[in-house]
């Protein structure tokens, strides 16, 4: 008899475009510390133990997330990396697959599959929750969770269960029908039925069960699969293999793709209602709701100065922020972006972020300080024909081995010691002490030490964009195709 083994899969690809200007382009709100000092994609995992080891934790993500600021993240982790964005159907299929390989033939991997960026409160709950999908999986079902509306949103899909009642000798009940984001008038009906529940995108079922669910529904994913799968016999990388097959995969979300056909075959589709402390985390609102308040149902976050201010989110990465007198409203403060919105609009976020892409505009897609592998780098100021960063490059690390078209660059050494490849020539530069890369110029900087070494840079040229980079080596893998910007 077959034994079963649970994993997770997290699904961290996500862009949280709704929590701009924090979460951005290149480093989206399932890598940063929204709830407390962890990444939420941290805090996914660990809520997972006892139930889930780390080593048992298959992460979902973006390939210019690994190569860029969730480097250190998700090194941490297990990983598949999407080299495009596809939706979940086929990001659940391939961890699928991906585990059914490293079973062994006597075990039947069941696969619990988690949004990377969720807050849920009440743990006890969750694992409840969770020992009673398992069960249901381990009878064939697929399963989703349900959380039991608190009002009419508009903001989320829901679960249609085919009763009202929860059957008590299983904790579930079969689900007939999904809608995504109704109407106000929708919503309120569904409140008032008491049969519908918000989908959490959470989902327990055997990885062997998913995978024929979809390979009946939606075969072109079978048939990228099975491309990935057959390589990867050949090549033994089965990453690699993903990266040269994957974006032929169509772009289509479990939800609507494959379990809205499931619930129509009776009894195959199951949901488990649960009271778990859950949000998806999916707006500023959402935000102040999960955040502790003070006596006026205010949340202020870093250096906030909040006078006669009554329900209002306020937060500051850096200057003093005093508020006066506002009432309902989020007002959120980043190196180089401020925004102001009203609470019950904060969903129209994502409307600033569209504009900032037709713009171009660096706003949307990076903050001042960017992270990368080997350390980071913040903008200090940029002007036409030169800009000027402090780079911090951590002990042991270097940046790749590059040149530039069209700037030249010069480094002025205030902490730490640079170990300098420019040209044939290898320069140690100490605290106080300067050199210069000439256009053109084959350069590298590594920190030997075992302190972290800053250096201020001063870029002069017509052209200042990050893509004007030609990497040659690089111990992190990347490329230009996969890191943009780059550095």
């Amino acid at each position: 008899m077959n034994s079963n083994k649970l994993s997770a899969v997290i699904l961290a690809g996500g862009t949280g475009s709704r929590l701009w200007p924090m979460s951005r382009t290149e480093i989206p709100k399932q890598f940063l510390c929204l709830n407390g000092s962890q990444t939420m994609l941290d805090e996914t995992i660990e809520r997972l133990q006892p139930l889930v080891s780390a080593d048992d934790v298959l992460v979902v993500s973006s390939s210019r997330y690994a190569a860029g600021e969730a480097y250190q993240t998700l090194l941490n982790y297990q990983t598949l990396l999407e080299p495009v964005a596809r939706n979940t159907a086929p990001a659940i299929a391939l961890a699928a697959a991906w585990l059914l390989q490293q079973a062994d033939a006597q075990m039947k991997p069941v696969m619990l599959v988690l949004p990377a960026d969720h807050v849920i409160r009440d743990i006890k709950a969750f694992h409840q929750a969770l020992h009673t999908a398992i069960g249901a999986a381990e009878q064939g079902k697929l399963v989703t969770f349900g959380i039991a509306p608190q009002r009419a949103d508009t903001g989320f899909g829901y679960i249609q269960a085919a009763t009202t009642t929860i059957a008590a000798d299983t904790g579930w009940q079969p689900v007939v029908g999904f809608t995504e984001k109704p109407d106000l008038l929708t919503a309120q009906h569904y409140l008032a039925a008491g049969n519908y529940y918000w989908n959490s995108g959470m989902f327990v079922w055997c990885a062997q069960d998913i995978l024929d669910a979809i390979s009946r529904i939606l075969p072109d994913i079978t048939a990228v699969l099975q491309q990935i799968i057959a390589s990867g016999q050949l090549m033994a990388d089965f990453q690699s293999c993903v990266d040269q097959y994957f974006s032929a995969m169509p772009d289509v979300s479990i939800d609507q793709g494959v379990l809205e056909q499931v619930a129509k075959e009776p009894g195959k589709l199951v949901v488990v209602p649960c009271d778990i402390g859950w949000s998806d985390v999916g707006s500023w609102d959402a935000v102040h709701e999960i955040s502790r308040h003070d006596a006026n149902a205010n949340v202020a976050r870093g250096n906030v100065l909040a006078v006669d201010c009554n329900n209002t989110l306020l937060h500051s990465d850096h200057r003093l922020l005093a508020a006066v007198g506002i009432r309902d409203l989020c007002v959120i403060e980043t190196d180089d972006a401020v925004l102001v919105v009203p609470r019950e609009e904060t969903q129209r976020v994502r409307e600033v972020v569209k504009v900032l892409k037709d713009l171009d505009a660096p706003e949307r897609a990076i903050h001042m300080t960017v992270r990368r592998p080997w350390g980071s780098y913040t903008v200090l100021e940029e002007r036409e024909g030169y800009k000027m960063k402090r780079i911090t490059v951590a002990p042991g690390a270097k940046l790749s081995l590059q040149r530039h078209q069209h700037r030249s660059e010069h480094w002025v050494v205030v902490s730490g010691t640079a170990t300098v490849t420019r040209g044939e020539e290898i320069e140690i530069v100490s605290r106080n002490q300067s050199t210069y890369i000439p256009v053109g110029t084959l350069h590298r900087m590594e920190n030997r030490g075992k302190l972290p070494l800053q250096i201020i840079e001063v870029q002069v040229g017509e052209y200042l964009e990050e893509d004007d980079i030609e990497r040659f080596d690089d111990d992190y893998g990347r490329s230009p195709s996969v890191l943009s910007p780059a550095d």
